[in-house]
């Protein structure tokens, strides 16, 4: 028996491109993108994307404990898909309701501030808890704050988190463990990753520059992006996944990409489509060495008739355990969006000659429309060989 469809009903985004969707959507194509949200800061030589917008939403009194810049990014997402929660909550109640949220850094930023006052004060400050910081504590404080009482669980599996947290939330909703689950992801700027990958030589000092011959690392961003999904019957859906794991290095990606285009192919076979249906990728593209290489060879070899394609991070940063959601978001936005157009590959221009040629959005782009259904596909990949493609359709 094949398993029902599971939907994307709502969608709240915060990252370096603004605070909301009204903010966000214009920002994807605006000719002074460059200049949005992504700066300088003070660790070390990194450029990153801070999110700007003030993060006033603070938890109840009663999770008082759980208040850090990582949460409250969280609340400012959630707070903008609210009215169709509430809704969903009525018609189901809050036990039948599932958080699945990917994170990598959870509130570490606040652990950090914390014994840099330890260290001057020789205490710590009272208003630190452990939970701030804790990885699994995300997805249940979610679930606290919106007062739903189905499964709730955090995934931590570096910068592809958020977007195995769709498979998951699919999974609950296909075994009828949840009529509805939040999904998405978290991610909040520290010193542990920028410094962590700086150590690695992995971190560019300007604008992060994915594809070109002149790429020389990411830019460390942090945001939020939640999904409401459900079985019932909406404009789109969750068409595919693909999952795999290659285990090349602990860092590294296998330059051959076997592991990615298996993820890739896995997804377009459970959407039951050719590569040629696909009407736009959102490519992992970090603007590394190692990983645009493997990237690009293997979209090359999954869509040798090319499709339209961008790797998102320069606008955004790269958000690490909340990219997948984010990027699957951008996605989602211009499949959903009429006359939103294709989020811009925004780089010098000078390809690699070493890579193949991509079909890059360069400049204002739509995805046809069409009689029939259109197709949609995010990439992601991290640490490890894990390695997750999503499709959505509408």
């Amino acid at each position: 028996m094949n398993a029902p469809r599971v939907y994307l009903h709502a969608l709240g985004m915060i990252n370096a491109l603004g605070g909301d969707l009204a903010t966000i959507v214009p920002a994807l194509s605006a000719l002074d993108a460059p200049g949005m949200g992504l700066a300088h800061t003070g660790i070390g030589d990194a450029f990153i994307g801070s999110v700007m917008t003030p993060l006033d939403l603070a938890p109840p009194p009663s999770l008082a404990r759980y208040d850090c810049r990582n949460n409250r990014l969280l609340l400012a997402a959630l707070a903008q898909i609210a009215p169709q929660l509430e809704a969903t909550r009525e018609r189901y109640g809050a036990h039948r309701i599932g958080v699945v949220l990917g994170t990598s850094t959870s509130g570490i930023e606040a652990a950090e501030a914390a014994f840099v006052y330890q260290a001057q004060a020789g205490e710590l400050p009272v208003n630190f808890n452990y939970r701030q910081m804790e990885i699994g504590t995300v997805a249940p404080f979610a679930a606290a704050a919106l007062d739903v009482h189905g499964p709730a669980f955090t995934i931590s599996t570096a910068c592809t988190s958020s977007a195995k947290a769709f498979a998951s939330a699919r999974r609950l909703l296909q075994l009828q463990l949840c009529d509805a689950v939040v999904v998405g992801g978290v991610d909040s700027l520290c010193e542990l990753t920028v410094q962590g990958f700086a150590s690695l030589e992995s971190t560019s000092p300007t604008r992060t520059n994915p594809m070109s011959r002149n790429r020389c690392g990411i830019n460390v961003g942090e945001g939020a992006a939640v999904f409401l999904m459900s079985r019932d019957e909406s404009d789109v859906w969750l068409a595919g996944v693909g999952e795999s794991s290659d285990a090349h290095h602990i860092s590294a990606p296998d330059p051959a990409g076997v592991g990615g285009e298996r993820a890739l192919r896995a997804a377009l076979a459970q959407a039951g489509v050719p590569a040629s249906s696909i009407g736009y990728v959102n490519l992992h593209a970090t603007a590394t060495r190692k990983n645009d290489e493997m990237e690009a060879h293997l979209m090359a070899r999954v869509f040798p008739d090319g499709v339209p394609s961008s790797g998102t991070k320069p606008l955004t940063g790269h958000q690490l355990g909340a990219a997948g959601a984010t990027e699957l978001g951008l996605a989602w936005l211009a499949l959903t969006g009429d006359g939103v157009a294709l989020p811009r590959h925004l780089w010098d221009g000078e390809a690699d000659p070493a890579l193949p040629a991509l079909d890059l959005v360069e400049t204002a782009r739509y995805l046809a429309r069409g009689a029939g259904p259109q197709y949609v596909m995010s990439n992601s990949f991290a640490f490890g060989g894990s390695n997750v493609s999503l499709i959505l359709g509408r």
